[in-house]
């Protein structure tokens, strides 16, 4: 950031208010004094050309100081959301001190951001990468013992659980791995819930999906809505849910989506932990806890928000993407 004198925020505002009044003032002034010498017609034809030569010098100023840092340190967030690097980028031009002040802190930010999310990549990388080895040699080891004959009916079954915890411990390194991913900011767009029914029909045949709305635009890519409808649709049919309904509704710009299925639902103890990592209550069948976090973290990462709603019977999710989020166009 260029070190240089720049107006305060009040100085230009001031000054943009007395050069109004002054012109205004001087302009009646002049033609007081200017009218009789070359007529009152010429005088205030000569007037009206100079206060708006005056007046668009004076826009352009407040256009230059105000309004194009302003738009650019808009653009700037906006390419943060979108997952640019560049976004985090000193401004060219701040204009006034606030502005310059605010800008400073807006980017700071987003590198701090920037920051913090290459860091969560690296740790999960890095985890995944070191612990990769040693579940591998857990798995291999075990393999060997479970060819061993002379192994009596209690070491086998030791071996046996040892081999699901080695299975267990790799679905989670691939499940912590694919939450960081859902972080990305990589699914943005619009589509429509229609657009890719079929294939989630397909994938989950042995569930009755009811969908209204379908034909609501959404603000997210068919690929990252997808991801989204396939964790909640694996999750309801994990627990045993047959009936799963889609209720897609607008209320303005802002849309939400509604899933309802008719398991067993969620049990009080455990609604307030549904979306942290790591928790599951399928733990013996195979459970990671880590579809609905994934789903939430690629939904903030787009401008949504998910929750679990309280319901009589099976269990409810809202998803609602903020107020102002544009639908990109296609």
């Amino acid at each position: 950031m260029s070190r240089k004198w720049r107006p305060s925020l009040w100085l230009v505002l001031g000054g943009a208010l007395v050069g109004t009044l002054g012109l205004s003032l001087v302009g009646l002034v002049v033609l007081r004094y200017l009218g009789p010498e070359i007529g009152f017609r010429p005088a205030a034809v000569l007037l009206a050309i100079v206060i708006g030569l005056a007046t668009l010098a004076l826009g352009v100023l407040l256009v230059r100081l105000l309004l194009r840092p302003v738009s650019e340190l808009s653009r700037r967030a906006e390419a943060v959301r979108m997952g640019q690097s560049k976004g985090a980028d000193p401004l060219e031009h701040y204009g006034t001190q606030e502005l310059h002040r605010l800008g400073q802190s807006v980017l700071d930010m987003a590198q701090a951001l920037q920051r913090r999310e290459a860091s969560i990549r690296t740790f999960a990388d890095h985890v995944t990468h070191e612990l990769k080895t040693p579940v591998s040699a857990i798995r291999a080891a075990a393999e060997l013992l479970e060819d061993n004959p002379e192994l009596n009916p209690e070491d086998r079954q030791l071996v046996t659980q040892i081999q699901g915890a080695a299975q267990q411990m790799q679905d989670q390194l691939s499940a912590l791995h694919r939450i960081t991913a859902a972080r990305e900011t990589a699914y943005h767009g619009s589509c429509r819930l229609n657009d890719i029914l079929a294939n989630l029909q397909i994938q989950h045949p042995g569930l009755d999906l009811t969908v209204r709305g379908g034909d609501i635009a959404l603000p997210l890519s068919g690929q990252g809505l997808q991801i989204v409808l396939t964790h909640l649709l694996d999750n309801a049919s994990q627990h045993r849910a047959t009936r799963l309904t889609v209720e897609v509704t607008q209320e303005r710009t802002t849309p939400t989506i509604r899933f309802a299925d008719d398991g067993p639902g969620v049990s009080p103890g455990n609604q307030a932990h549904v979306f942290e990592p790591f928790f599951t209550s399928r733990r013996d069948t195979g459970g990671t806890g880590m579809g609905l976090p994934i789903v939430r973290n690629l939904l903030q990462a787009h401008g949504a928000e998910i929750a679990l709603v309280p319901t009589d019977k099976g269990a409810c999710f809202m998803v609602s993407f903020l107020d102002g989020h544009r639908i990109a166009k296609r």
